[in-house]
């Protein structure tokens, strides 16, 4: 959710969420019941930057806080876009914003060992102030050094329950935002907040079984998933089943940044009882809740 140039400035972002919303009330408009969810990181990563440049003036918040503020603000954003779109269309439905929880395991390898980038490049000197403060930061080259946080695989989406009331209520829910803020359960089995980002597409494969979805869509930038991407043998993956695809996955034929987590939940999804989901460009969603575009994937 941001410009064409990757901007996320104000302005940008309501544009972005405005466009997307279109489809999406497209896809109401056909009688589809949807269920949304959305990434955060540039937003993540304009909360972060704050932190760093008014840190002498405002305390800094964590990570999980952070997640909880997108939440609130993207859900906003669509809330009142998507309303909007629907009116036009002259379908009086509301739409509601859970800000959600995601459990996850505190002893997740991925505390141990943090991987996603998160925030800003900085110059080596001005990095080595964060990593003094016990922040993990990483060399990338020539654009300088990142930090990197934990994150960990998402067991499940607490406030599905919510959602699926509201759905039963007759509203268009948007929940898990962001992946879902990452909560760990004490020994006291109380709910707190960790510093660590999830995977907004793996927890969509955690969020749509619960809601008992049958189709799992993932909105991109491209039309299908591509195999030998930026290479001569580069070829569109079309109707696909969970085992071959997940066999290419295992090839390494999708970047762990981009694409990989994308073909991990629809794969999941599918394997966990899901009718079909589909990879494919936000301008093409209704043709592939349809089954006539994208990379579609079904079980084995």
């Amino acid at each position: 959710m941001t410009g064409p140039d990757g901007s996320a400035t104000q302005q940008a972002q309501q544009l972005a969420v405005e466009l997307a919303m279109k489809r999406v009330a497209e896809l109401v408009g056909q009688g589809v019941e949807v269920v949304l969810t959305h990434g955060n990181g540039p937003q993540v990563g304009n909360l972060l930057v704050k932190n760093e440049l008014a840190a002498h003036v405002v305390p800094p918040v964590s990570l999980d806080w952070c997640g909880a503020q997108t939440q609130g603000t993207i859900g906003l954003l669509i809330l009142n876009a998507l309303e909007h779109e629907l009116a036009e269309r002259g379908l009086r439905r509301r739409v509601v914003t859970v800000v959600s929880r995601t459990l996850v395991d505190a002893a997740d390898p991925a505390f141990a060992n943090p991987t996603k980038p998160v925030g800003r490049f900085l110059p080596a000197e001005e990095a080595a102030g964060y990593r003094d403060a016990g922040q993990h930061w990483v060399d990338f080259g020539a654009k300088g050094w990142r930090r990197v946080v934990p994150s960990p695989e998402p067991l499940e989406i607490m406030d599905a329950p919510a959602a699926r009331a509201l759905m039963d209520a007759g509203y268009i829910v948007v929940a898990a935002g962001g992946g879902g803020v990452p909560v760990v359960r004490d020994q006291a089995g109380v709910l707190r907040g960790v510093e660590a980002v999830i995977d907004k597409d793996l927890a969509a494969a955690i969020l749509a079984p619960t809601l008992a979805a049958d189709a799992l869509v993932i909105a991109t930038d491209v039309d299908h998933v591509m195999t030998g991407y930026g290479t001569p043998r580069a070829a569109q993956v079309g109707e696909i089943g969970a085992d071959a695809l997940a066999e290419l996955a295992d090839a390494g034929e999708f970047g762990a940044g981009s694409m990989g987590p994308k073909v991990t939940a629809a794969i999941r999804f599918v394997r966990r009882g899901g009718r079909f989901a589909v990879i494919t460009s936000l301008d093409r969603i209704a043709d592939a809740v349809a089954g006539r575009y994208g990379t579609t994937v079904r079980a084995s």
